[in-house]
């Protein structure tokens, strides 16, 4: 999975840079323009989804051709790896872990309370994507919608849990500045850690 995500970034990082370029410098001329208030966790939040979206695209359409048969037979994938095997963890483990950001994101959006927008936009996001691949010289394959559909839900209750924790934490945990403030930070932390451990060489 490690690897796996390492060459996603490499090869959309050039797209992330220019795309993120793009969209900031015009949300920021925007804002000023039209005298809006800038928070900065919303606009990073927002941000984030997109570039979530860009690796999705790649992960999905540019990743290794399967010139397979369809399959529209369920769990007849899923249950062919073994469970300590490397595709396992790819074609599986990874179909979950690749749509638990969309659930999350999903219900930070939507902001419904119930499990049936996010259950209803995974199944057709992934469907979408079963359909596109079928299309592009991959294959469709039922599995990965279950899959790619259970990721989502994970994402809804991971999303959840962290709203109730946030109904105990203190006031100013909640302020506008202090989550400034720490979106902040975590950028900084995050470039140095970058440079630190030379993020650039690994990817190229």
């Amino acid at each position: 999975m490690y690897d796996m995500l390492l060459k996603a970034i490499n090869g959309v990082w050039p797209m992330i840079f220019i795309f993120t370029i793009i969209l900031v410098s015009i949300r920021i001329t925007y804002l000023i323009c039209n005298k809006k208030k800038i928070i900065l966790y919303k606009e990073i939040l927002m941000l984030c989804f997109i570039i979530y979206l860009l690796l999705l695209y790649y992960f999905v359409t540019f990743q290794d051709n399967n010139y397979g048969t369809n399959n529209f037979i369920p769990f007849r994938e899923i249950f062919r790896y073994h469970f300590n095997s490397r595709l396992f963890l790819r074609n599986v483990i990874g179909n979950v872990l690749l749509f638990v950001p969309l659930g999350v994101f999903i219900c930070y959006y939507i902001k419904n309370n119930t499990i049936f927008p996010t259950l209803i936009l995974s199944v057709l996001v992934s469907s979408s994507i079963e359909f596109t691949q079928s299309i592009i010289g991959r294959t469709a394959d039922i599995d990965d919608v279950i899959l790619n559909t259970v990721g989502g839900l994970i994402g809804y209750f991971i999303y959840k849990t962290g709203s109730n924790f946030s109904l105990n934490i203190p006031k100013f945990m909640k302020n506008q500045l202090f989550l400034d403030a720490l979106t902040l930070f975590i950028i900084l932390l995050i470039i140095y850690v970058a440079f630190k451990f030379d993020f650039w060489r690994i990817i190229s």
